[in-house]
């Protein structure tokens, strides 16, 4: 099957082609020209697995949370080619394709992306499960959120995602008194990782566009209102 996986959640631009198993992938740190930059590097990417976009089965992009503006324009383009090839759309949560890599972790895993405001999102797992809502909490507050999670005192913390610094820099005392393990690569792209989503939801091969509606009709997920949003209730 021919899949192609767009994550356009952070300032990487992060696609992913998977052909009959193959794949070929694209990480840009594209800042905000995710809108200027993705088609091209699509042509990119089937020009090297030798399709043209017409080929391709089965779109996959973020979900959210993350970027306000990255998560439009990566739903606007899973949209744009689902509507005009005719193939589906599958949405992927963001902090759950984070955590995903890391389900063998023996402990707690803790994606988290910086929300501004002091804040972050984020969410906890176990052995690939995930123990809470999706968060949008201070530094602190998720210390504390932790503290009612673990099993022992001593359960380790895997912190992972483009939020990893920043976390980690706000909670020195916490941070210093041990059990914390961060990713060494938090920022990267996880379009690769989106890939084994269609596996985890059993979709076969040959369903179409009409079996699959969620993320056609879905929007992002952004769990805060935006600054606009919040400037009109005002």
């Amino acid at each position: 099957m021919n899949i192609l996986a767009i994550d356009t959640s952070t300032e990487v631009l992060s696609l992913s082609l998977s052909v009959d198993g193959s794949t070929w992938q694209a990480e840009i740190d594209a800042g905000t020209r995710h809108s200027e930059l993705m088609m091209e590097w699509i042509d990119k990417l089937t020009g090297s697995a030798g399709l043209d976009r017409g080929q391709l089965q089965l779109i996959i992009c973020m979900k959210g949370p993350g970027s306000f503006t990255g998560l439009r324009i990566g739903y606007a383009a899973a949209k744009g080619l689902s509507a005009a090839l005719g193939i589906p759309v599958i949405a992927v949560p963001t902090l759950d394709c984070i955590a995903f890599s890391h389900s063998e972790w023996p402990g707690i895993v803790m994606p988290v992306i910086d929300a501004k405001k002091n804040c972050f999102f984020a969410a906890f797992y176990r052995g690939g499960k995930r123990l809470t809502d999706y968060l949008d909490s201070g530094a602190q507050d998720l210390v504390t959120v932790l503290d009612t999670l673990k099993l022992a005192k001593n359960e380790p913390l895997f912190v992972t995602g483009p939020g990893t610094g920043l976390f980690i820099g706000e909670i020195p005392e916490f941070a210093a008194a041990g059990g914390i393990v961060r990713d060494r690569f938090p920022s990267r792209g996880r379009s690769a990782e989106m890939l084994h989503f269609r596996e985890i939801l059993q979709i076969p091969d040959n369903f179409g566009i009409l079996d699959y509606r969620e993320g056609l009709y879905s929007g992002p997920l952004y769990i805060r209102k935006s600054d606009a949003e919040l400037s009109l209730d005002k």
